[in-house]
């Protein structure tokens, strides 16, 4: 809407009588006018962070717990892959071994990860030269994997042991590993972590939206559902592949537990490639590039239907809605 019909709009609001649905209908006007006009003088309000804060929060907690529950299986195989020293064994039972414990930490971690993500690209996106948009969307998502890595490594801990059979319950495995390796016990690995979920996470988010941006300049239109899936998938497969070897590391030191075969990242790292070749760095590659590549699609897919059904709640959505239907 331009100045000239904006000012027109409201210039006729004034001759309008207050009765009846006419004065409904103009201060709705009134309220849409002033919406546009603070978009189009990219005047910023101080309720948007808050409202993209808490939109995030909820879009990621629902992403994470759904993808987290589908694809638990696939998660518990790949663990037991990279956690077997020379030809263990891999054991298929208790597939499911976990889960609960698991997403009473992934739904607070998944919330804090897009609730420092979202604010973060679109601070860095206005900040930044157009150019440098893919510098924005890997610092938002390295900002965001720091921030969830406080909720998500105690998590990863407890859930691996279980999975390899260590615990039968998640308060058991708390409780016990506490009592035998202090508090820093759930922070077993916090570096080795940090070491992959940082780039991963970095990479991951960016891959997406670069792939969204040039989607939507290809198309000239907006994603629909499962083409936003579709490029998750793609995101999370090659994200997987390249963050592989750094999973194996992560793994092997969560699960070592009170024995300490590994004394950090690098003594790992050499333990690993004299004792099983570099080969074992790829352990896990095909459940792990499978599992991230299924769970991008659902994480991204979930992740951007919460956000519109979010934003057509918002009030100024009513209000378009309310004006166009009278």
């Amino acid at each position: 809407m331009d100045p000239q019909t904006q000012s027109s709009s409201v210039s006729t609001c004034h001759t309008i009588s207050p009765d009846g649905l006419n004065y409904k209908k103009c201060k709705l006007l009134k309220e849409e006018n002033r919406l546009l006009d603070s978009v189009l003088l990219k005047e910023e309000n101080p309720f948007d962070f808050f409202r993209v804060f808490f939109e995030s929060i909820i879009a990621g907690a629902m992403a994470g717990v759904v993808v987290e529950a589908a694809l638990y299986p696939i998660d518990t195989v790949k663990t037991r892959l990279q956690a077997a020293r020379g030809g263990g064994k891999v054991v298929l039972k208790g597939l499911y071994s976990g889960l609960g414990g698991n997403l009473a930490g992934v739904l607070p971690a998944s919330a804090i990860f897009l609730g420092v993500y979202e604010p973060a690209k679109q601070k860095l996106l206005k900040a930044l030269p157009e150019n440098l948009s893919a510098f924005a969307h890997l610092t938002a998502g390295a900002l965001g994997g720091a921030a969830s890595s406080l909720v998500r490594v105690p998590t990863e801990v407890v859930k691996q042991r279980m999975q390899t059979g260590q615990f039968a319950s998640a308060p058991a495995a708390v409780r016990l590993i506490v009592a035998k390796e202090g508090f820093r016990g759930l922070y077993a690995g916090y570096g080795s972590f940090l070491l992959r979920d940082l780039p991963f996470d970095a990479i991951q988010f960016c891959i997406y939206e670069q792939l969204r941006i040039g989607y939507k300049l290809a198309a000239q239109r907006d994603l629909n559902d499962p083409e936003n899936a579709i490029i998750g998938a793609v995101a999370g497969a090659i994200t997987g592949t390249v963050t592989n070897p750094l999973d194996v590391i992560k793994t092997r030191l969560m699960v070592q537990g009170s024995s300490k075969q590994y004394k950090g990242i690098l003594d790992c790292v050499r333990t690993i490639m004299r004792e099983e070749g570099t080969h074992a760095f790829l352990k896990g590659i095909g459940p792990r590039v499978l599992w991230i590549g299924i769970g991008g699609s659902i994480f991204f897919g979930v992740l951007e239907k919460t956000k519109q059904m979010l934003a057509k709640k918002r009030p100024e959505n009513h209000n378009s809605f309310y004006l166009k239907q009278e």
